[in-house]
């Protein structure tokens, strides 16, 4: 292994900080509450008020080593995704997957799932693990691998958001890259025709006869989405397209038909104007974007401000001074199959009526396994649909409405909805969903006595 001087550094200092939180949790009484003590989140789900014991997980980190004739990384759990590129790219590797956006932990992507353009041939980041330390509720820190004692936290780890216990130390798997990523934006009037394309490119690697690497779409209206078809270039025919300053990624999709970036400016495409979200803030007003400082164009600069919105209740009081509707947050990741994908789509547009919508494709890369708190049909590919923001609530409808009409409407199409944002189930259909069998027996072996929440209540209790 060559070893990469990142965050803590040495194995060593990774043993000790583990002994540190195995003793602190050790500290913890039976039944009371433990989270991580962590500067950054990217989830969307509120929570109640503050209580039990917080996990201080400083020094939890960094890159401990790259291999590069193995192709695979050791990494602490709390280090982005940022960092993770930064230590992997002078070795010319990436991770097999990379999240959309730069503060996304490898933890937090492990646990509570993650996606990218890759996700139609390397399946979602946990499919990209070979094993990791986990510190479990029950105080242990054992290791897990496909294979062996602890096989089922391995394959019951993915979308158990902390509820089972958090992963210190990865190991991943890296790819080679290319320097340039060459783009096509394919327009569509058609969303079934949209579908079946996004279907064919991701089936045969290729399209309209050129290979193909990297896939998702953008979806303006019903009579207007993109597919975007990205491919592996050693060389650019003119200088890389740049969406870190002036210019907004997003927009460019309907302005052009072919586009080239940097690998590194093609994995944070998103992440400059957290998709289109940034507009909400003002950003993309020409005269607001030149005077926003550029080291501020990145997704956690909008999500403090967010959070700073939900402190002050800000908008809240604008709207109604304005005599506005009351809004409500409809930011959501749901995957359903690629067959119903139009459909959905023309529903949500008619009945929600947010954009744009984006589309990334996935299928679980080896069908043998099953992975039990976010089970798929193994052989089926299926699109995730992300959209966010604020709806207008119907007179005399409360928080939620729209929101549990998007849960049954992937309900009835055989779909999932990710669970880093708000949900509204009921319990029983929450545990049918979500493994709830599997669950209860990891929740018996792992954490016995309830030092961590249950997934139900952290996800939709909100506890």
């Amino acid at each position: 292994m060559v070893t990469v001087h990142s965050g803590p550094g040495t194995y060593a200092a990774y043993a000790a900080t583990a002994g540190r939180l195995r003793a602190a949790l050790a500290d913890v009484p039976p039944g009371t509450p433990v989270r991580l003590g962590k500067r950054t989140s990217n989830l969307f789900r509120p929570r109640g008020p503050a209580s039990g014991a917080v996990l201080d997980v400083d020094g939890l980190s960094g890159v401990l080593a790259v291999d590069p004739e193995a192709r695979t990384a050791d990494v602490l759990g709390m280090t982005t995704y940022e960092e993770l590129v930064d230590a992997t790219l002078p070795f010319g590797l990436m991770p097999a997957v990379v999240p959309q956006l730069r503060t996304i932990t490898l933890g937090g992507a492990v646990t509570g799932l993650g996606i990218e353009s890759s996700s139609f041939r390397e399946g979602l980041p946990h499919e990209t693990v070979l094993e990791m330390d986990v510190l479990t509720g029950d105080g242990r820190l054992v290791t897990a691998r496909p294979e062996g004692e602890h096989r089922d936290l391995f394959l019951g780890f993915p979308n158990s958001y902390g509820t089972l216990g958090y992963a210190l130390r990865l190991r991943i798997e890296l790819r080679p890259l290319q320097p340039y990523v060459g783009l096509r934006h394919v327009p569509f009037a058609d969303l079934d025709v949209f579908a079946r394309a996004m279907a064919e490119a991701c089936d045969h690697r290729a399209y309209d006869g050129a290979g193909v690497d990297f896939v998702d779409g953008t979806v303006f209206s019903p009579r207007e989405a993109y597919l975007t078809l990205g491919t592996w270039a050693a060389t650019a025919a003119h200088a890389p397209s740049d969406y870190t300053g002036q210019r907004v990624y997003y927009r460019s999709i309907r302005e052009r038909r072919t586009d080239v970036l940097t690998t590194l400016d093609y994995l944070w495409r998103w992440d400059t104007d957290w998709f289109w979200c940034s507009r909400a803030f003002g950003a993309q007003h020409p005269l607001v974007r030149r005077l926003w400082p550029r080291r501020l164009l990145r997704s956690d600069t909008y999500w403090r401000l967010v959070r700073l919105d939900e402190r002050t209740g800000f908008s809240g009081r604008v709207d109604r001074l304005r005599g506005a509707p009351a809004r409500e947050k409809v930011v959501q990741d749901i995957e359903v199959p690629v067959e119903s994908t139009a459909e959905f789509l023309r529903w949500f547009d008619a009945e929600v009526g947010m954009r744009p919508v984006w589309a990334c494709p996935l299928r679980q890369r080896d069908p043998s396994l099953t992975w039990p708190l976010y089970a798929f049909d193994p052989e089926q590919l299926y699109v995730n649909l992300g959209f966010w923001g604020t709806v207008a609530l119907p007179p005399g409808q409360g928080d939620g409405f729209h929101n549990r009409r998007v849960e049954r409407e992937v309900a009835r199409l055989h779909g999932r909805k990710s669970l880093y944002s708000t949900a509204f189930y009921d319990e029983a259909e929450f545990r049918a969903l979500y493994g709830g069998e599997s669950f209860a027996r990891l929740k018996a072996r792992y954490d016995p006595q309830g030092r961590l929440l249950d997934l139900y209540d952290k996800c939709v209790r909100r506890a």
